[in-house]
Parts: structure tokens; sequence; C-alpha cells
């Protein structure tokens, strides 16, 4: 026997992988990261990009927002924000606001702060969550080049200086996160985020790509026209180390960060496989099935036709979108999904349905998760308690000898075929 294991919430699951089974490891190159990064953050800050120097910035500005990633992204703020707001010491702490970039995602609570944020500064200034449904708290400023309405959380884009906090890695429709996107979608409106994400049924609205991405293009409208100033980006490494880090004009940020995430991402792969046995790589990742599909959408790029995915995710905190769940009320086919999505319209939260539906019409699908298993047959997964029993699940489904690939951080893998 061989044992495998792979990151699960904030634990393991275990394989016991017969010898008469082979099985690839595919996982992108490993990279060291920074103990203490302090140093490479006051580096990247004293060195910014288009030289936009944030200390030059400051003359007469008198407030400030920060926007920062919610609790379903593995952002070390800790390491992060202190260099910064030691440049912004001019600026009353009171002045500085810091916004919870939610997005669709459900408002966080002062309770889960801490989950983000360091006490010290939860403790000295201002932090709030942003709302999505908080329609009293939204400017527009018109539509962008595609069409879509920019509805921008007012606070934030009232302020005299805006600041992106974010990672730069794969995004499965975006291309890549970071840059402009904390804000353009994190701190924007139900109807700005259901026309920019519809266009991820564009071939291009894949991950890795940007030039030709029209969803992510229009992300980068979308921050200029909320006239984001100034972005810190970090990008990550497969024990959430920061590796780089990049400050300055958020396009600027990204367009630095991308190459050096397509180096530490790609990874070689030789051919397209019966099973992928996929993690998200653990919490935060696999909070939700929202957050989980992502990797569901890297490991079926890895998966021939009529092959089986095993997805590892935890989901403590269930599907992550009553949306989504209540969509599927009266579904019992993939092809009903699709009809559905063609009679409404297209809408964040049921979107999900739709991507999950793309691989499951070509492949198996089984969820490795603590969600309810009614719950989860109601999405149109098949559940299993643990990776042992998934895979005996499979078994039935493949090959005698079938090929076998273990995808351990799966969001974090652009696979390139050889």
């Amino acid at each position: 026997m061989t044992i495998y294991q792979l990151q699960y919430g904030k634990t393991l699951q275990l394989l016991e992988l017969p010898e008469s089974f082979q099985a690839d490891w595919i996982e992108p190159p490993s990279v060291s990261g920074y103990e203490n990064p302090f140093p490479l953050i006051e580096t990247a800050l004293d060195s910014p990009l288009n030289s936009c120097r944030l200390e030059d910035m400051l003359s007469g500005v008198k407030t400030v927002a920060i926007a920062i990633n919610d609790k379903t992204r593995p952002v070390p703020h800790q390491h992060i924000l202190p260099p910064l707001l030691n440049r912004l010491r001019s600026i009353p702490s009171s002045n500085i606001q810091f916004w919870i970039a939610t997005g669709t995602h459900l408002p966080m609570s002062p309770e889960e702060f801490p989950l983000v944020l360091p006490p010290h500064i939860i403790e000295t200034y201002p932090v709030f969550s942003h709302n999505i449904d908080d329609q009293n708290n939204f400017v527009y400023l018109g539509e962008t080049q595609r069409g879509t309405p920019i509805w921008v959380n007012r606070a934030f884009y009232q302020a005299d200086l805006k600041i992106v906090i974010g990672n730069i890695e794969p995004h499965h429709f975006a291309g890549f996160s970071g840059g402009y996107k904390t804000a353009a979608i994190g701190l924007t409106g139900r109807a700005t985020i259901n026309h920019n994400h519809a266009m991820l049924l564009d071939p291009n609205a894949r991950v890795g790509e940007f030039d030709k991405n029209p969803l992510r293009q229009d992300i980068e409208e979308i921050g200029q026209r909320i006239k984001v100033n100034f972005a810190l980006n970090v990008l990550l490494n497969g024990k959430k180390q920061i590796v780089r880090a990049f400050s300055g004009t958020p396009d600027a940020v990204l367009q630095a960060g991308i190459p050096v995430s397509r180096s530490i991402s790609e990874t070689p792969v030789r051919h397209r496989y019966d099973l992928v046995i996929a993690s998200c790589g653990g919490h935060p990742k696999d909070i939700n099935l929202y957050q989980a599909q992502k990797a569901l959408t890297h490991a079926s790029m890895l998966t021939r036709d009529d092959g089986v995915v095993i997805l590892i995710a935890a989901c403590p905190e269930g599907s992550g979108s009553m949306a989504y769940q209540q969509f599927m009320e009266q579904i019992v086919s993939f092809d009903q999904v699709f009809l559905k999505f063609k009679e409404q319209g297209f809408l964040v939260g049921p979107h999900k349905a739709l991507q999950i539906a793309r691989d499951a019409q070509r492949i198996r699908i089984i969820l490795v998760s603590e969600m309810p298993s009614e719950l989860v047959r109601k999405l149109l997964l098949t559940p299993a308690s643990t990776l042992q029993t998934a895979f005996e699940q499979a078994c039935q489904w493949l090959p005698e000898s079938p090929t076998i690939a273990f995808l351990p951080r799966a969001t974090n893998t652009i696979p390139s075929f050889e």
C-alpha cells in the first residue's frame, strides 16, 4: 500500500492505494517563502511600480479607505498591513477605514473580523464589511465599454485615497486574482457583478488568461473608473508564505505579478486522466462549496471525458450560497440547469450550478465534505464522507487499470500539457 494525504479543511484526508495502482502527483514547483516577510513588504513599498510612492500621494489627503479580502482568501494581512499603515501615520487613525470586500458573499460580522485582521488593527481603525444588499451605500458611475453598470460602495469611493490589498494567484475565470479586483468586484453591487460574471461563458474567460479575457478586462475598467489609487499585492507559496510583494498602481502591480504567479503555478502534465483526486489546499479555500468549486474547474482540465473527479473540500459552511441552493430546488438533471439558466438569465450564486454542470456533463464528480449527504445529492453531486470511501465508489466507474492523478493544490495549479 502507498498512503497519500491531502489537505482537507484544517486537517487531512488519507488514501491507501494498492501497489497495483500507479498515480502521478501533480503539484506546482516548490518555492521558498519568507519566515519574516516585513523587510520584503518594506522593499516593495520603497520601490513602487510606476513611481507611485505612497508617501507622495498623501498631500491634501484627509480620508483613506483600504479594501481587504474576506475570510475566504488566505491573505496574510498581519504581515502586509503594519508596514503600510506606518506610512500612513500622518493621517488620523479614525480617518483610515478598512472595508472587507465580500462581493456577493455574506457580510462578515464584527465577531468575525479577527479572522482577517490582527486585534490591534481592529482596535485602532474603523472596520466595516461590505454589504451588497445595502442599497443606500452605493454610487453609480455609469457603464463600462462592455455594458456593465458600475455600482460601487459609496464610502470607499468617496475616500480621498483608495488602496487595495490582495494576493495574485490563478483564478478559474478571471485569469488571475489581484490588482483592481478586490474593489472592482469585492466592493461593487449585485448588478455590476452579475453583468461582469456573465462573461465567464466566453471561452477566453479562463484560468491564466488576462489580455484576451473580457471578464478580466472589464474588471480593469471598473477599477479605473472607481479611481483606485494604490495596490499592495503579494504572492504565496503552498505554505501560505509570502514569496514576492509588489506595490504601485493596481494595473502595474498585476502586470508585474502575473509572470511570477505563472512561474510558480504552471505545472507540466503528460495527458488527461481517468481519475483526478483534487484538494483545494485546505482552509479557507474549502470553507464552502462556493469557493471549492474553483478547484473542480482546475481538476476537470486534467480529466478525460467520462472520467471521475474526487473533490476533497471540507465545506464547514455548506454550499456558501442560499441562492445556489434555491436555484437547485426541483432540479433533477444538469440538462435542467442549462435550461433554467437560459430561461431566467445569468445570476451570481446560481452561476455555481452552471459552472458545475459544464464539467458534470462530461465527468462524474464525487464530493468528500462535511456537508449533509442529502444536500450534496440535491446539488447533483455524489457524496462521500472520506477519501477512502470515495475512491472505492470511483472504482466502479473506472477501467481495470486507471490512470490516476493527485492534485494537492488544485486552485494554484495551471496545467501545461506537454
